[in-house]
């Protein structure tokens, strides 16, 4: 007998990049990827030394951990530092892959979204528009 939980979490998972995707570059180094992705967002709170709540929001991509792979044919995970490029009229946005509270061992820069391990839920920061040449 098939799993249920997982047969809809499968099709769950193909309606959501079938129908709330946009797509997206993800840079690392020289190599770029081009892949669907769904926007999101994630809110860290954090203390500081002093108990004061710090709050952060990170721009969060959903994607489908099977379209990471770069030119070398093998699939990859997200890194600190990596980026992704998001068209916005004229120009691109630009992000960087961060790990939110990182000073004090924080989030990682992502976190599966699914017991499967099918999408990534990529933490990312805004780091600038890019012009369109």
């Amino acid at each position: 007998m098939a799993d249920l939980l997982q047969t809809g979490s499968t099709w769950l998972e193909d309606q959501r990049h079938q129908h709330m995707t946009r797509p997206v570059t993800y840079l690392r180094g020289a190599d770029s990827v081009q892949m669907q992705a769904t926007v999101g967002r994630t809110v860290f709170e954090q203390e500081d030394q002093f108990g004061v709540i710090q709050r952060t929001e990170s721009r969060d991509y959903l994607v489908r951990a099977a379209d990471l792979v770069f030119v070398a044919g093998e699939q990859s995970l997200p890194q600190v530092g990596d980026r992704i490029r998001e068209p916005s009229g004229t120009g691109a946005l630009l992000y960087e892959v961060m790990a939110p509270g990182s000073n004090s061992g924080g989030e990682p820069p992502f976190r599966y979204s699914d017991p499967e391990r099918i999408t990534l839920r990529i933490h990312t920061k805004f780091v600038g528009l890019e012009a369109t040449p």
